[in-house]
């Protein structure tokens, strides 16, 4: 092969390597069905409701390009103002859902609630990236639910959803730990839903006090379809 077509094919390789690694691989695989949000709304615990949450899982799984699916935020909310609770087991369909990866993290809603799959390295943005857990700085494990171990929402009186994911002041919610740890070694610290209430200097709902427990107002979003 001449010196100069031996020159043009090693530049011509280089340079056609150089444009595919620059290029982003798809954050979501087709069959993608849950993942752990890579930022939270910024509101604390003012969502804009169920709705905004929702419409925020739907935006993030959108530019990860898995809109096609119907997406829910998993959270409950507690009876007030005449309205029932509403469970966030019962919003999120009836699975199995998986991770960007392709690792199945329930098969269904009784699975979802027992023995799970959810870990730190399994509970994944929609970015396909692991979130900061206990001992990473920052902590940002704690992820608002507002629902008890079982996926159902609390009862009337004490808050636990921001008073229905409208609050970013005075109130509480309920948030697990994504990386399945706390500060001790029983069932609550490692629970991925349901873990303790939030609290902080502000009211116990702005986002600085989330992030004061080491969190950032991150959700789980499971597609419902």
């Amino acid at each position: 092969m001449p010196t100069f077509t031996r020159l043009f094919t090693c530049f011509a390789t280089a340079a056609a390597f150089a444009l595919v690694a620059g290029q982003p691989a798809p954050a979501q695989s087709a069959d993608t069905s849950f993942f752990l949000t890579s930022t939270g709304i910024g509101n604390g615990g003012n969502l804009g409701g169920l709705a905004g949450a929702d419409n925020y899982c739907q935006t993030l799984a959108q530019a990860a390009g898995a809109g096609t699916k119907t997406w829910r935020a998993y959270l409950s909310t507690q009876a007030a103002d005449g309205q029932p609770a509403i469970n966030a087991r019962d919003r999120i369909g009836k699975g199995p859902w998986q991770n960007s990866k392709g690792v199945v993290i329930a098969k269904d809603a009784a699975e979802l609630h027992a023995a799970n799959g959810l870990t730190k390295q399994t509970a994944l943005s929609e970015k396909g990236d692991v979130i900061n857990g206990r001992g990473d700085t920052p902590d940002r494990h704690d992820v608002l639910t507002g629902s008890q171990p079982d996926g159902t929402a609390f009862a009337a009186g004490d808050d636990r959803t921001c008073k229905n994911w409208t609050s970013s002041t005075h109130g509480s919610a309920m948030v697990g730990h994504s990386d399945r740890i706390g500060l001790r070694d029983d069932d609550a610290s490692k629970s991925w839903n349901s873990s303790h209430p939030s609290r902080g200097p502000d009211g116990g709902c702005s986002q600085g006090d989330l992030k004061s427990t080491g969190g950032d107002g991150l959700l789980y979003c499971f597609a419902a379809n």
